[in-house]
């Protein structure tokens, strides 16, 4: 068996600090990130949740067809922002022993989408990473590995699979009893769920180009998404790149292939991509600071509907709603988590 607990003096109940964040935005309220001294010098080094305290439930493994939008999100959110570590030795070279672990990359201005994550699946540590700006949520207790297992099994679209099954292996050898059957790549269309959300969440971004120095302003409002061509193990990323591509009608493209590290990208260049890409993100919303991104990127797709109307009172709005996106944003509402897919035991 194997079982990690972080050291309790640097650790902080999820409930009394979630709360906190809860309250400070309820009713509409604001979060200045300059003012939360949270997201500052007093950022929690360990926020844990175990399954100490939890409902009786908890301690069951979860059942994945109680929520299937929050498994397929969460499962977007892995193979995008996630790692799955299997240890190849028991041990280590000074003689402890090693663990598997899945964690998951977070931004640190999207620490309460992380803590509202944290809350739903019951278990994992939240940690920040000192000298990086973003949080990591650390699963590698017996039953929160044993659990999660569970939820993304059958649910994966990409080459992490191959990691999935690695730990698959890992758990029924260690207890032969578990008896986990490795399922296949989920096929489901991609409306269908809302895996790609997660995905976006990691690897997605919204951009808006103006240009105001002809006789007739040029707004271009576009969605971009890149991944490596091969992941650390050597599998190609083109096939799930391609279905994304496919279903946006837009082209899959090499990108930096003079690196170290190629990748491919698509990115929506025309309206009617762009309206697909909004009809799906409306049934299967975003829920990081990247929803607030989108949202202002869709209010200024609608000023184009059906012909963006050159006034300088429309010129106005798409450049007061461009300023406030990606790294310029310093206001964060976070009411549309209250719509967050929950998890029922």
């Amino acid at each position: 068996e194997f079982d990690i607990v972080p050291a309790l003096n640097l650790a902080i109940c999820w409930k009394h600090f979630f709360n906190l964040i809860w309250e400070s935005q309820s009713a509409g309220n604001l979060i200045y990130f300059n003012n939360l001294g949270i997201l500052r010098e007093y950022t929690p080094e360990i926020i844990c949740c175990t399954s100490s305290g939890l409902a009786p439930a908890a301690s069951i493994l979860l059942k994945p067809s109680k929520n299937s939008n929050f498994i397929s999100y969460l499962t977007g959110l892995i193979e995008g922002d996630g790692t799955i570590i299997v240890p190849k030795t028991e041990r280590s070279p000074k003689g402890k022993l090693n663990y598997p672990s899945i964690q998951i990359v977070f931004n640190k201005k999207d620490l309460p989408l992380a803590l509202l994550i944290q809350k739903n699946l019951g278990f994992g540590s939240l940690i920040s990473k000192k000298g990086v700006n973003a949080y990591v949520l650390y699963i590698n207790d017996k039953k929160g590995i044993l659990n999660l297992v569970n939820l993304l099994n059958g649910q994966m679209k990409t080459p992490k699979i191959n990691s999935l099954y690695t730990l698959i292996d890992w758990l029924n050898n260690k207890n032969p009893q578990l008896n986990i059957s490795k399922l296949p790549l989920n096929t489901l269309l991609l409306n269908k769920n809302a895996w790609l959300s997660g995905f976006i969440e990691s690897d997605g971004h919204f951009s808006v180009r103006t240009s105001f120095t002809g006789k007739y302003p040029k707004i271009e409002c576009k969605f971009e998404l890149s991944k490596r061509q091969k992941d650390h193990l050597g599998n190609s990323n083109d096939l799930f790149l391609y279905t994304i591509a496919k279903f946006l009608n837009v082209s899959l493209k090499n990108f930096r292939e003079n690196t170290s590290h190629p990748q491919y990208r698509l990115r929506t260049t025309n309206l009617e991509s762009n309206l697909t890409l909004i009809s799906y993100l409306n049934e299967f919303p975003l829920f990081g600071s990247k929803f607030l991104d989108y949202k202002n990127w869709e209010e200024i797709l609608n000023l184009f509907k059906p012909r963006f109307k050159n006034s300088q009172e429309n010129i106005n709005n798409v450049l007061a709603l461009k300023s406030e996106m990606n790294n310029k944003r310093t206001v964060f509402i976070w009411n549309h988590l209250n719509k967050f897919y929950n998890l029922d035991y």
